[in-house]
């Protein structure tokens, strides 16, 4: 997969983080909980994960472009189904599919940011866990 990334995915691995996909994914798919997806056809359209820390990644290939919705729909199970308290980490500004996806997701934008070895533009983005959220706020004082 890591040979077969969106454009922007690679871009993003590369210019923004410093990473070379083809060493980075296979150490990131044996750490945390992670997850991949495939298109109808059985291409690999992404692959994502959540380390033990809540960050969430997520990579993409072409493949995903072709069932969107689909896609769309399989990562909003994945991330609703989590437990930790809170989901964060920066996405590319420039990765405009990721943005919108988290955006889907329920994902909040935080801030911009400066980041990586090139310093390119980031936005910094988190959600909170409804069902942990619901039940602290409906906790009686002692």
């Amino acid at each position: 997969m890591a040979c077969d990334l969106r454009p922007d995915d690679r871009r993003e691995c590369v210019e923004g983080h410093g990473l070379d996909p083809k060493i980075w994914l296979p150490i990131s798919a044996k750490t945390g909980d992670n997850v991949y997806f495939k298109v109808p056809d059985g291409t690999l359209a992404g692959c994502a994960g959540v380390n033990d820390d809540g960050s969430v990644w997520m990579l993409c290939t072409p493949a995903v472009e072709q069932f969107p919705v689909t896609f769309a729909r399989e990562a909003k199970k994945y991330i609703e189904s989590r437990k930790e308290k809170l989901l964060w980490n920066i996405a590319d500004k420039r990765n405009t599919v990721h943005l919108k996806l988290l955006k889907f997701l329920g994902f909040k934008f935080l801030r911009e940011l400066e980041y990586g070895p090139n310093n390119i533009t980031f936005i910094e983005f988190c959600r909170g866990n409804r069902s942990y959220l619901s039940n602290s706020c409906n906790r009686q004082p002692s």
